[in-house]
């Protein structure tokens, strides 16, 4: 493992300047261009989250907000609340303010790229229709961009492993319940090869199930699980109140103090911002355009309004309170390792020593549905690479990877996805900057007709 933690260590800042270019400098051009039309139409994005333009007869597989969910089920939860962590703990309290900047531009792309997901879709060898970069990029763009869609497919079958979610969930486990102290009972025992295998059976009941249940299953998790976790945040801030202005200063303040960056200064601070707020939304990736592909319409702009309230929601919104929360707490003074314990430091000093464990159980229903959703982007890209039959045997891959992630390192998960996804933005974003002006058409023809 360490050999192969050494190598995505010196491959990855090879990396980072095409992603940041990309990302930030092709999502500022995206925002530029569009003319900020779609952050105009935020509140009309939400209704049409809301079911209030759903058409049944549209064809697809799922409804707005089962897509929506399905892809916020896949962002937010450790990404939102390990993953700050992780930032905090690299980069200083000031790099909350990168994450906020990355995530602005995200929503963007989410518009421009889900957009493209409903406007080419294509059927699958099974005769389903389907939706997401692979096709945008080969029928938007023609038959010789096809290596650059068997590129983003390869490097998705990596990037959509349940390594990070395993690992900080596991974290979570061992940090709270201890049981090598509190189960010492039972002898000697690896408890995260224990958990990798429970959490391995359980994921593989819903995934065999397929689209419609995993979106069913997210749909009835997701929304509840964000509101129990922003109620016990919101309760914090409101015990300490007065903490929470001079800790968004002290965010200001830090996002340009060259010396709180320990991996090279400014810059380096800048890259962990954008690495972080990419794995927490996923903008520019490709995954979340996979689901919104099979929204039951057939207004590729409605689809894109909807996929922007992703990055919103898990970034803007769960993201901020939870970096509120661990500089309040002083936690991110107290942790010793990187992931998920400086968060859950900040929850038990601050819900009366009993944080912890609601957090607990709140991380345990974010990472499944996380694990739950993942697993249908790997599926779709071994399918296109070959065909539905042989694509379904990438669950089998799927949960067997789960029991190795448990025990993995942090270091090596969060380099390993970090890699992946750096990997995917290069020819998602290629696509989405050369397709754009055909949103920006689409765009012009729906938000002509209607009336809000």
């Amino acid at each position: 493992m360490k050999i192969f933690n050494d190598f995505l260590a010196a491959v990855l800042p090879y990396t980072e300047w095409v992603m940041l270019f990309l990302i930030v400098g092709g999502g500022l051009y995206l925002v530029a261009y569009s003319k900020l039309l779609p952050y105009r139409y935020f509140k009309h994005a939400i209704l049409i989250t809301s079911g209030k333009y759903d058409n049944p007869d549209d064809p697809g597989e799922v409804s707005h907000l089962q897509a929506l969910s399905s892809a916020v089920a896949a962002t937010v939860g450790l990404g939102n609340i390990s993953g700050v962590a992780i930032a905090i703990y690299l980069g200083g309290p000031g790099v909350v303010f990168w994450i906020w900047m990355t995530a602005l531009v995200g929503m963007c792309i989410k518009f421009y790229s889900c957009s493209l997901a409903i406007m080419y879709r294509d059927k699958d060898s099974a005769g389903n229709l389907q939706g997401g970069p692979m096709y945008y990029i080969t029928m938007g763009m023609g038959k010789k961009a096809r290596p650059l869609a068997v590129f983003f497919c390869i490097a998705g079958l990596f990037g959509v492993l349940p390594a990070f979610t395993t690992n900080q969930f596991t974290q979570t486990l061992m940090g709270v319940i201890n049981p090598n102290e509190t189960i010492a009972v039972f002898g000697e025992f690896n408890w995260k090869f224990g958990i990798g295998i429970v959490l391995s059976i359980i994921t593989s009941f819903v995934i065999f199930g397929g689209l419609k249940k995993i979106a069913k299953v997210a749909t009835a998790i997701v929304p509840f699980m964000v509101l129990l976790y922003l109620f016990a945040v919101i309760v914090i801030m409101a015990m300490n109140a007065g903490e929470i202005w001079p800790s968004l200063k002290l965010i200001l303040a830090e996002a340009f103090n060259f010396k709180t960056a320990v991996q090279g200064g400014l810059w380096g601070l800048i890259i962990i911002g954008i690495r972080r707020a990419v794995f927490s939304n996923e903008s520019g990736v490709g995954n979340a355009p996979m689901y919104h592909g099979q929204s039951k319409t057939t207004e590729p702009v409605q689809e894109g309004l909807v996929a922007m309230l992703g990055p919103f929601i898990d970034t803007i919104v769960v993201c901020t309170l939870t970096a509120v929360v661990i500089i309040l707490s002083g936690a991110y003074l107290d942790a010793e390792s990187n992931g998920i314990v400086m968060t859950l430091i900040a929850f038990k000093k601050s819900l009366f020593g009993y944080g912890d464990v609601l957090l607990m159980v709140i991380v345990s229903a974010f990472a499944l549905s996380t694990l739950f959703t993942y697993s249908y982007y790997g599926t779709k890209c071994l399918s296109f690479l070959t065909n539905v039959k042989v694509g379904k045997l990438y669950n089998y891959i799927y949960v067997g990877s789960i029991t190795f992630a448990a025990v993995a390192s942090v270091d090596l998960v969060v380099n390993l996805i970090d890699l992946s996804f750096a990997l995917m933005v290069i020819p998602n974003m290629i696509a989405v900057l050369y397709l754009s002006p055909r949103v920006n058409i689409a765009m012009k023809t729906y938000f002509s007709k209607i009336n809000v």
